[in-house]
């Protein structure tokens, strides 16, 4: 039988790779039920012609007209607006690709957890600001969520099954950003075409000044920690410039499981897309020999106190990660606006925690997804008007 499966955010990368793989798979493997985009109607009408799911949602209702002509006498299902994503994620699949970014994406994989069916999660935010109550969620709807961010997909395909009390740490690898090698007093004067230049990746401008301070693994550890049940003692970051080892289990006897390969996202969602079997890619495959060598080395945590400042967050709970989350998302579009500087970026975020931590706004633990987007209106907010005093 066909794999019934949703799309949430088909026109994005991680969408776009996942109906490149669905292409080249046998066909009648894959039914796509639904998908999903915030703004392109564009693209989301020329997929929906090529895949023709049963409904087709454009995020912004103001578009659900337009998506509407584009998609007519096709025989597709149209809707736009905030609870229309959510009613396409709760029709009943086998799995969902949770590729909607940002805190939009909360309550559409909330509700995709409901069918007890799997989720393949690349949305951040979920496990970030709310990674206890989806957690507490799957396990109650008996539902399974599935990495698809390439290191704790790699950490979950290194854990042998039943094997998850003999870890004694998992490592998250880093490629270092493209300042891995910069000296402190040189940063300061970072411009935004140094930060979008990754020496690895192709990613998309927010994810890439996020791996330029280190705040991507900062987060990393957080979603570690919730999605693998961790303490935070249990999990390391190694700064891996090669980037082809993507995460590392260590066991109580001392072994390392690692799962190495090309940096290539299709990886990673194969793994998931397949899961519990394999499919082919076409990814290039890893030439161990003209690699030739592995470097590791500690990450500088003077140099990118992001990474600091996120495991204190998570120490602090649920209103602390949702805080960092908010806080740096506004700070690093200031960034890429021009309006603060680089180093600003964590400055920015440790002090909307302090803030709100202060004024006693950043509970523990939420009941519920409302308060994690409660959190996050907040800081926004702080964050916003704070820098309205910052010069352009």
């Amino acid at each position: 039988m066909s794999r019934r499966i949703s799309i949430l955010g088909a026109t994005g990368s991680v969408g776009s790779a996942t109906l490149d793989l669905i292409s080249r798979a046998e066909p009648g493997t894959f039914d796509i039920v639904a998908l999903t985009a915030h703004t392109n109607v564009a693209a989301l009408a020329e997929i929906s012609r090529a895949w023709h799911p049963q409904i087709a949602v454009i995020g912004d209702e103001s578009l659900a007209g337009e998506l509407s002509d584009a998609l007519s006498g096709t025989g597709i299902e149209t809707a736009g607006g905030p609870d229309a994503l959510i009613e396409a994620a709760s029709r009943p699949v086998d799995y969902t690709m949770a590729a909607i970014v940002g805190s939009a994406g909360l309550r559409p994989a909330a509700a995709a957890l409901q069918s007890g069916s799997i989720l393949a999660l690349a949305n951040k935010e979920c496990l970030v600001c709310a990674g206890d109550y989806f957690m507490e969620l799957a396990n109650q709807r008996g539902a399974r969520i599935l990495p698809v961010d390439s290191e704790h997909n790699a950490i979950f395909q290194a854990i042998y099954p039943g094997h998850e009390k003999y870890i004694r740490r998992i490592i998250l690898t880093a490629s270092g950003g493209p300042f891995r090698d910069w000296p402190a007093e040189k940063m300061a004067g970072v411009s935004r075409a140094d930060a979008l230049a990754h020496p690895v990746w192709s990613m998309g401008d927010k994810i890439s000044i996020d791996s330029a301070t280190l705040m991507n693994k900062g987060l990393e550890v957080i979603e570690a920690c919730r999605l693998f049940q961790l303490p935070p003692g249990m999990v390391d970051i190694v700064v891996h410039r090669q980037s082809v080892i993507h995460g590392l289990v260590e066991y109580i006897d001392g072994s390392i499981l690692a799962q190495l390969g090309s940096p290539d996202m299709r990886i990673p969602i194969a793994s998931t897309l397949a899961w519990p079997e394999r499919m082919e890619t076409p990814s290039a495959p890893l030439d161990l020999a003209a690699l030739a060598r592995l470097d590791f080395e500690a990450p500088d945590e003077a140099r990118f106190p992001a990474l600091r400042i996120a495991r204190e967050a998570l120490l602090a709970g649920e209103g602390a990660t949702s805080c960092l989350n908010a806080a740096n998302e506004v700070a690093v579009g200031a960034f890429l606006a021009g309006r603060i500087g680089f180093l600003d970026i964590s400055g920015i975020v440790s002090g909307c925690l302090d803030a709100m931590d202060r004024k006693s706004m950043l509970p523990k633990r939420f009941a519920g997804i409302d308060d994690a987007l409660d959190i996050d209106r907040l800081a926004r907010d702080f964050v916003t008007q704070r820098m309205t005093g910052i010069p352009a």
